[in-house]
This record gives structure tokens, C-alpha cells and sequence, in this order.
């Protein structure tokens, strides 16, 4: 792939908790600023290829274990025998690094995110080609909203107490969400981050067709995955800026602004006076976002506008 591209993958979050600390509410900054990690974006990413069939290494399984005593649990697979189950590998430590990268570029996430493999005595660190930043969300009004949720069932661990409340009753629950929040990712795509590896052999580097794919899962992936807590999550804007290999862009991020409206949402994009002073290098310049809930405004001359969920030309 002959370029480079830079971009922001926007994800609305509506009465959802689209990435939650290890106290339940949403991911905040020092400074209280709402903000999703890289890895709850990528992970919506992984697990759509994963349905589409691809080879994804980098996610949760599980494996029927035997304990010593004869029962069965259902385990997490280790990082070795997730590789071994994916390449169908009998053992990982008899596998040269070779082998090990030239399987490791035929996974799909490692491909566009890069890898830190250290298993079984073998350790190899790969930068990936695509590198997401962490998304800050620009809707000012955030709030979190605690509700509580009541269990069909009761909990059996206070049945020790005599005459206890809580052994009689039903348990209670409590689910967090955001009342919304608006998150914006920048990223950038590096097709040389390969380089070397092409030079051993171990792979063809970053094609169009690994592009392909990761732009299609960044417009559609947030939006497939309808997880209980992820079900008021959305794909809502996306920007691709495709150019030259030695063009140099910064944050693009940084250079948005969401503004609520009563009947369309306004997303602002202002950095025409740079691109547009690059024209020349610049091969092509995307926004994808919903007219139906949203409004575009962009001083970046030859812009093509899509529907996010069509695809189609607005």
C-alpha cells in the first residue's frame, strides 16, 4: 500500500457504558473528562472479523479443562494454546520464529494492530501498522445514571445467617450508564511499520486489502456489537484522509468540536488550512457520518460525505 492515512473513528453512547473502569462507571480522566480506551474500540473491531470468519488471535476463548480431582471447568485458553488452537500448531516451544511470524501476519488483529507475543520461551514484539489513539469525549453534559436491577434469584451465600432478610429475598443489581457521550479516536495507518518483516519474508507488508478490511470494521463494528451494556453504542463519523507516504499530519482530533443540537448534532472539523495547503499530496479526503442525526461542518476543500450505514454518497 502505497500511502499513509490519518483519520477519526467517532462512537455515540446513548444510555450505554461504552467502556467502564473496574467500578462500573465510565472511564474518566484526572479532570473528570469522559474518555474510551483504544482497547474498547479495537475489541468490537476483532470480534467482527472474528464472525466474518477471520483469524484473530488477540481475543478471549475457552477450553474445557479436566482437574485433578475429575471435574470439568471452562477456562480461558493461555496465549500459547490460543495460538496452537488458531495455527493448529502441536507445540508452540518446537516452532522456529519464523514459522511463529509468518503465522503470527496471518491474524488478522496482528496484521493491523501489531503484537507483543511472549509465550513458551519465544518473544517477539511487532508494531502494528494502524495505532489508535484514546478517544475523549466531546459532549460536555455528560452524566453517569445508576439503576438498579433486581435478580430472579436469591443469594444463597447468606443462608448461613439465621432469620436473615437477604437469604429470603431476590438480590439486587445495579447497572451503569452514560446519559450520552460522544467519543472521538484518532488513528493513523502505517504501511511501513512492516518493512523489515518484508525483507525476512515473513510477510507481504500492509495491503489495500488489509486496509479494506480494517475501514470496514471502523465504520460498522460499534454498531454490530450489541452487547447488553453496548447496546446504545453507535459508529457515528468516521474520517479517512489518504496520503502520500511522506506526508506528516498531526492529531486530527485535536481539530474537532461536537455541538448539541435539538434536532441534529453539529460535528465540526477545522483544519482546512493545513490540508488544503497540501493538496497535492493529499489523494483523498472521507467523511462518513448519519445525515439523519447529524450535520457536517468542514473548512477541507474536496470532501466526499457518505452515510455511514449505506455507504452511499450524501
Amino acid at each position: 500500500m502505497n500511502k499513509r492515512v490519518y483519520g477519526i473513528i467517532g462512537i455515540s453512547s446513548i444510555l450505554s457504558n461504552w467502556n467502564a473502569d473496574f467500578s462500573g462507571y465510565p472511564k474518566t480522566l484526572s479532570d473528570g473528562t469522559t474518555f474510551g480506551s483504544d482497547k474498547a474500540l479495537k475489541y468490537p473491531m476483532k470480534k467482527m472479523w472474528e464472525d466474518q470468519g477471520e483469524k484473530v488471535l488477540y481475543i478471549k476463548s475457552f477450553k474445557l479443562s479436566t482437574e485433578k480431582k475429575g471435574g470439568v471447568n471452562l477456562v480461558p485458553r493461555t496465549l500459547s494454546e490460543r495460538y496452537e488452537y488458531l495455527f493448529n500448531v502441536p507445540d508452540l516451544e518446537n516452532t522456529s520464529a519464523k514459522e511463529i511470524l509468518e503465522n503470527l501476519f496471518c491474524a488478522i488483529d496482528v496484521k493491523n494492530f501489531g503484537a507483543t507475543f511472549a509465550a513458551k520461551k519465544k518473544n517477539i514484539s511487532i508494531t502494528g501498522a494502524v495505532q489508535i489513539g484514546q478517544g475523549l469525549n466531546f459532549y460536555a453534559d455528560t452524566n453517569p445514571e445508576e439503576q438498579q436491577i433486581l435478580s430472579p434469584f436469591r443469594d444463597g451465600t447468606k443462608d448461613k445467617k439465621e432469620d436473615s432478610e437477604e437469604a429470603k429475598n431476590s438480590t439486587l443489581g445495579t447497572k451503569i450508564v452514560s446519559n450520552e457521550a460522544h467519543y472521538f479516536y484518532p488513528f493513523v495507518v502505517n504501511p511501513l511499520a512492516y518493512k523489515e518483516y518484508q525483507e525476512l519474508g515473513v510477510t507481504d507488508g500492509y495491503t489495500e486489502d488489509d486496509y479494506a478490511k480494517f475501514k470496514a470494521v471502523a465504520l460498522k463494528s460499534a454498531t454490530a456489537f450489541a452487547t447488553n451494556a453496548k447496546i446504545g453504542c453507535e459508529n457515528e463519523f468516521a474520517l479517512f484522509v489518504e496520503t502520500d507516504p511522506d506526508v506528516y499530519l498531526p492529531n486530527l482530533s485535536a481539530y474537532m468540536e461536537f455541538e448539541k443540537g435539538e434536532e441534529k448534532n453539529t460535528i465540526g472539523f477545522s483544519i482546512g488550512g493545513l490540508l488544503n495547503s497540501l493538496q497535492n499530496q493529499i489523494q483523498k479526503v472521507e467523511i462518513y457520518y448519519n445525515p439523519n442525526t447529524t450535520e457536517i461542518k468542514t473548512d477541507v476543500e474536496n470532501v466526499k460525505q457518505y452515510h455511514i450505514f449505506t455507504q452511499k454518497e450524501v
